[in-house]
């Protein structure tokens, strides 16, 4: 579940950064004139809005999975409080040792 969360947060980065080169573009051409240059804005600026779009989509789900996902660990710790202390002390020993390490 977690690799699918992190490609998930990646393509919400990717779009993120794909609006932004767009908008960069349309902003950088903007003093250009020409009928290819013109058709290629309006391309661009439909796609954007699409892209935002979907961007938006994509967060939606993303927030809406990670609540699911939290509300799935609360109730773990709160169905079984001894075991969620016990991995907390594993991972906080094991987290330990490593910094010692270092």
């Amino acid at each position: 579940m977690e690799g699918e969360s992190t490609s998930k947060e990646k393509l919400v980065n990717d779009l993120r950064n794909l609006v932004g080169d767009a908008e960069e573009l349309l902003k950088a051409t903007a003093a250009q004139a020409g009928e290819k240059i013109g058709v290629a804005r309006q391309k661009i600026e439909q796609s954007l809005i699409e892209g935002k779009k979907a961007l938006a989509d994509a967060e939606k789900t993303l927030i809406a999975k990670s609540k699911e996902c939290a509300e799935i660990a609360d109730d773990y710790v709160r169905e079984n409080p001894w075991t969620a202390v016990g991995v907390a002390a594993g991972v906080g020993l094991v987290l330990g040792l490593l910094i010692r390490g270092k």
